[in-house]
């Protein structure tokens, strides 16, 4: 009887719970960390729309000192999350390296089930990495995009269609970038797993390998099997880069147009040079965290093939009678 994934699903999600309150926070400060973002735009616009027009050095120096303290802020609290997610990551591990490490031995004296052993710990460390990876925090910023596109609106309203034909675009990008590479990918590291497990079988046969004189044809064999895995990692990456280079000089022109078709408007006097030069800002803003996504998308794939499987495996190994859990008290009082 094959195993029932949602039993190991199930651990995995009581795993990610000891983590569920500092995702909380971290959520928390995203907030605040994205109405920082605001500061720019408004310090743009105030610059040109009154404190040239006034010509007053106080208003400038005023502003400047103010800008400087929120700016300041904004960077504490990024850095805080990022730290906070890190430790969400260091939780999740610890609290299932033990489970895993004793499945793995259990699993191990079975030949078949030797290369999953060793595959399965990968899995483990490529989750942990995606919850302290920036595509996460990119994550949390991304439901703040029509926030920062409304704002656009309010300068003008074909500036505002603007940014969402161009959102919208660039979401297309990543769902085209999702269908088309993750075949791609879950086929470069099944490979790589491949040559990884025949390593491992041949150093447990080693001796056998030695006495034989097999050595030759063991490391051709084991070359090939890398070369491949190389081969389809690689044409994976061409296609993730390809996307990731496409969206970031579509996202610059964008933001070029949108400077064109500002100041095309300031020449109509239907709006003023500072929300000609804010809106260009808050569009970059609005979109880099669909291009940071974009960006680091091997690892979300990585992170959610590294989940599966490691549901897949640990239904297939019940807890030991008696096996008590994991203590994160030392992460806890961190």
């Amino acid at each position: 009887m094959r195993p029932v994934p949602s039993l190991g699903r199930a651990e995995l999600i009581k795993a990610r719970r000891k983590g569920g309150g500092l995702i909380f926070w971290a959520f928390v400060f995203s907030i605040f960390v994205n109405l920082l973002m605001l500061t720019g735009p408004l310090y743009m616009l105030q610059v040109y729309d009154r404190v040239l027009a006034s010509r007053s050095v106080e208003t400038l120096v005023a502003l400047s000192i103010l800008v400087a303290g929120l700016f300041a802020l904004m960077a504490v609290l990024d850095f805080a999350r990022g730290r906070i997610m890190a430790r969400v990551g260091a939780r999740f591990q610890t609290a299932l390296d033990g489970r895993v490490f004793e499945a793995t031995l259990r699993r191990s004296v079975k030949p078949q089930d030797q290369a999953l052993s060793t595959a399965v710990l990968r899995d483990l460390d490529a989750v942990q990495t995606f919850f302290a990876s920036p595509v996460l925090l990119a994550l949390m910023d991304i439901p703040w995009t029509p926030i920062f596109i409304a704002a656009i609106f309010l300068f003008h309203p074909m500036l505002g269609w603007l940014a969402v034909a161009g959102g919208a675009f660039l979401i297309v990008l990543a769902l085209l970038n999702q269908v088309l590479t993750m075949q791609k990918v879950r086929k470069a590291q099944l490979a790589q797993q491949g040559a990884h497990s025949f390593a491992d079988q041949a150093r447990g046969g080693g001796e056998i390998v030695l006495s034989q004189g097999m050595q030759g044809v063991m490391r051709d064999r084991w070359v090939a099997r890398r070369n491949d895995g190389l081969d389809q990692s690689i044409g994976a990456s061409d296609w993730t880069g390809s996307f990731a280079s496409f969206t970031k000089a579509f996202r610059m022109f964008l933001q070029s147009a949108m400077l064109g078709l500002g100041a095309y408007y300031v020449l109509q006097n239907e709006m003023t040079p500072g929300s000609m030069i804010a809106g260009t800002i808050l569009l970059g803003r609005a979109l880099a965290p669909i291009e940071q996504s974009m960006g680091q998308w091997p690892v979300l794939q990585r992170a959610r093939s590294g989940w599966r499987n490691l549901a897949t495996y640990l239904a297939g190994v019940t807890p030991a009678a008696g096996r008590s859990e994991e203590h994160t008290s030392e992460l806890q009082s961190r």
